[in-house]
């Protein structure tokens, strides 16, 4: 069953109403705008209606005034041929034909009147389309910031989170106890005799090449 039963209902629906109660706002957003579619469609196509059958009454005047000349006429051609009963009874036909064309001008000013509704009605209706899809965009900016603010909620304070922070600790202490290991190698390190030579005989080497290198420049 639709939320809608005719066009004033949806004319006179309180749209955020419906949604602040709805269990599903997206959904019944959805639906609202479903529904007033199809009911614009359907209003549009009863005044299309409405604009045909006064086409076809209007033809009909058109054709029934010219009858209405032609009787006249008849009536005129009677009178000259001293035809007075067949002057009365083209009178009478040509009376008939303008009553008929009188019913049917009025009958277009009634349909006149529901055209007006109708405009009243697509216009109205249109306006609370508009107001339904703008509705559609706030829920769902809303929906989507909702499930985003819950996704975050559930990565910053999650079982996951915890555990990946755990072994991230893990993983900092032991680079701390591979340093620590490292450091520790090195306390109270002292070198050999031997190394100590070693070490000058290595900076001497080191002068006298760099005093050839500047002696081959030029330089002192």
């Amino acid at each position: 069953m639709g939320i809608f039963s005719r066009t004033r209902d949806i004319i006179a629906a309180n749209v955020t109403d419906l949604l602040d109660r709805a269990e599903d706002p997206e959904k019944m957003i959805r639906q609202i705008i479903f529904e007033m579619n199809e009911t614009l469609v359907e209003v549009r196509a009863s005044a299309a209606r409405t604009i045909a059958d006064q086409k076809e009454m209007r033809r009909h005047i058109a054709k029934l005034e010219s009858l209405q000349d032609s009787w006249k006429e008849k009536a005129e051609l009677a009178l000259s041929k001293d035809r007075e009963d067949l002057a009365t009874a083209a009178l009478v036909e040509k009376q008939k034909a303008g009553d008929m064309a009188e019913k049917l001008k009025a009958e277009i000013t009634v349909l006149d009147d529901a055209l007006k509704g109708y405009e009243n009605d697509i216009a109205k209706l249109q306006k609370k389309l508009s107001e339904a899809r703008a509705r559609q965009s706030s829920v769902s900016t809303r929906l989507e910031s909702a499930e985003n603010r819950y996704k975050l909620r559930e990565m910053t304070g999650g079982d996951r989170v915890e555990d990946a922070f755990s072994r991230f600790e893990i993983l900092e202490r032991r680079v701390d106890e591979a340093e620590g290991r490292a450091e520790a190698a090195g306390l109270g390190y002292k070198k050999s005799l031997d190394e100590e030579f070693a070490d000058l005989q290595a900076a001497d080497k080191v002068a006298e090449e760099l005093a050839a290198l500047k002696a081959a420049q030029g330089k002192q």
